[in-house]
């Protein structure tokens, strides 16, 4: 399971131009999951990113985390997080979980953060996304479990 977290004061997505998620600060998350992927790597990982210290505190050090500040999240599912490309120009996604499999896996991962007490949004699994978002810092953390 890969992650890439970006700090933003705002984040939206949009299918078909229609904007379907948006939130103010905290984090955009585009989420990849691998064949081997299960719950239990998918929970570690949102304990993780709730409690991961990147946002300022009154000192302007990373001392925060978003369940501090009362964050939004923004989890945009991104197989293309898999893509292999050691060999030729043409990036492999045989890694990349099907449909079928990352799709609950997904949605679970969001349902955990939930947990932690998060304001969760998400995008449409499998739709073509267009993303938008005001990276803050710039600050972005990548993340595998």
């Amino acid at each position: 399971m890969k992650a890439l977290l970006q700090r933003v004061s705002h984040s939206s997505v949009s299918v078909d131009d229609q904007e379907i998620s948006s939130i103010g600060k905290g984090l955009l998350i585009l989420l990849g999951i691998e064949k081997e992927d299960t719950a239990e790597n998918a929970a570690v990982l949102c304990k993780k990113i709730a409690n991961l210290r990147i946002f300022e505190d009154a000192q302007e050090k990373m001392n925060l985390s978003v369940s501090d500040i009362r964050g939004e999240v923004l989890v945009i599912s991104q197989f293309t997080l898999m893509a292999n490309t050691k060999k030729g120009n043409r990036p492999s996604f045989v890694d990349a979980a099907p449909p079928e499999e990352a799709k609950p896996l997904i949605k679970f991962f969001c349902e955990t953060l939930r947990e932690y007490g998060l304001s969760v949004k998400e995008g449409i699994f499998g739709a073509h996304m267009l993303v938008e978002l005001v990276n803050d810092g710039p600050v972005t953390i990548w993340l595998e479990n």
